[in-house]
């Protein structure tokens, strides 16, 4: 075909779900790709030895569950099998003590001492909103909320910076270093306003719908989706990469899954100057610096609690947390970095052979830093898990510059698709209640780079999708 209603440019997430989401509505729809396989972040790989299973980028998916577009799918029939650990999350402390993320704010909450009935004053309410509280955060923040009063009450919490909210609810070390964890995916320093938000959200999802993996690898989440969008007549070609608008078929309307920057070379010459000042001036933060283990046995952690966990936060206490996340602020590698670790293996018997495991693990650096964090993380899972470096067989490492090389939307390796400032949040990448309509009539951007910004949801394509849907082709969304 030379022609096409629409077509999404990149099958990362959000592409395969704004593709999926017009070819719902009985459009024809060509998704095109850049690399040899769809997914963008979403993808596994046998990175260190044979039978080793790991997920490239992206391995834990709270938002998946908790998305409005991947509610709308049922993609265990297309094979996709969620597993839930039984603790979401473990934050270990020095001295053998730990803190503790249940699915249930009660177990939670007893494990917080003083801490704990202030805790459950906060979360209760809020799971007990999630339904409607969720898909609301899943929207640009420009939009008439269908409850604008508890959402209020919750803006008001959200919109703190971390410390400010640490300080109020929490006296005790176990509470203040679990939330610290928490608000550290923001990438920020957790003295800035609104890290709050990114604290309370991952916190509210581990209690409403758990943080799961895909059984088999990250893979499978990508492989379901490409699966449903054939199954619904869309196109997908890989190995393409686009650089100008005209090389792309005609088309009513063109979605780009790509970064700011990459958009404004593809179409380059076609936007308003004032709209090519806006993209220029987007902020992307800090990266990445990720390691993937083959191991001999599993993570040796000192506290019992760990090895049931499918994410463990390692760093120790709120301060060194918080000074991680500072010093990567301003420029500094950390000597004791905020490390995330996964231990998909420990519920996934397919990612390794028998007996033996993956982890999963990354900490945050400067944005296009090349220096070799391994040794310092290694260090700081050692100083939870003594015994842990007699457990590796291999490892594979990406430092920033190798993760924009496998998935160009990491600019200097930051996978949230821009900074998550208070003012990204809300100008992302544009002021605007449809941040994702470009001033170019039927193009649109539906990249992390749009609300409601980083994590697997898809909701990015979703929203832009829906717009589309309504603005262009006068159709209703059809389920």
């Amino acid at each position: 075909m030379n022609r096409y209603d629409a077509i999404v440019v990149g099958a990362g997430p959000n592409g395969l779900a704004a593709a999926i989401t017009l070819a719902r509505a009985r459009l024809s729809v060509l998704l095109v790709e850049g690399r040899n396989e769809p997914g963008g972040g979403v993808r596994s790989e046998a990175l260190t030895l044979p039978g080793f299973v790991h997920d490239t980028c992206s391995a834990i998916y709270p938002l998946a569950l908790a998305s409005p577009f991947f509610k709308s799918l049922e993609l265990g029939a297309l094979g996709l099998e969620w597993i839930e650990p039984e603790l979401p999350l473990v934050h270990p402390l020095d001295g053998g003590e730990a803190s503790c993320l249940y699915r249930s704010v009660e177990l939670t909450a007893a494990g917080l001492g003083l801490d704990g009935a202030r805790y459950g004053q906060v979360m209760t309410p809020l799971v007990e909103q999630a339904d409607w509280l969720l898909p609301e955060v899943l929207q640009p923040l420009l939009h008439w909320p269908a409850q604008p009063v508890p959402l209020a009450r919750f803006g008001m919490l959200a919109l703190q910076s971390a410390q400010g909210y640490a300080r109020r609810h929490f006296r005790e070390p176990s509470g203040r270093a679990l939330f610290a964890g928490l608000a550290a995916h923001s990438f920020l320093s957790l003295r800035e306003r609104a890290t709050a938000a990114t604290g309370l959200i991952l916190n509210l999802l581990a209690h409403s719908v758990g943080w799961p993996l895909p059984r088999g690898g990250a893979g499978r989440l990508s492989a379901a989706l490409c699966q449903h969008f054939e199954a619904l007549g869309g196109v997908v070609q890989t190995g393409r990469t686009i650089s100008h608008l005209d090389e792309l078929p005609k088309a009513k309307a063109i979605l780009f899954d790509v970064a700011p920057r990459h958009l404004l070379g593809i179409a380059r010459g076609r936007f308003p100057k004032w709209y090519d000042a806006a993209l220029e001036r987007f902020k992307h933060g800090a990266g990445v610096f990720k390691v993937d283990y083959a191991l001999r046995a599993p993570i040796p952690w000192t506290h019992p609690a760990c090895r049931r966990a499918g994410t463990v936060h390692v760093c120790g206490t709120w301060e060194e947390v918080a000074t991680a996340e500072d010093e990567v602020s301003r420029g500094i590698h950390p000597a004791r970095p905020f490390v995330l670790v996964a231990q998909p293996s420990r519920f996934d018997a397919s990612r390794a052979p028998a007996g033996m495991h993956t982890a999963w693990a990354y900490c945050h650096v400067p944005g296009g830093s090349t220096f070799n964090m391994t040794e310092r993380m290694e260090r700081q899972i050692e100083r939870f898990a003594p015994g842990f470096r007699d457990c590796i067989l291999s490892r594979a490492i990406r430092t920033c510059q190798d993760l924009e090389l496998f998935n160009p939307n990491y600019i200097g390796g930051d996978i949230n698709g821009g900074r998550g400032n208070l003012w990204q949040m809300l100008a992302r990448p544009i002021l605007s209640r449809v941040p994702y309509q470009t001033p170019l009539a039927g193009v649109y951007l539906c990249s992390a780079s749009t609300p409601p910004g980083g994590g697997v949801h898809g909701m990015c394509g979703y929203n832009a999708a829906r717009h589309a849907l309504r603005n262009v082709f006068k159709i209703p969304e059809r389920e």
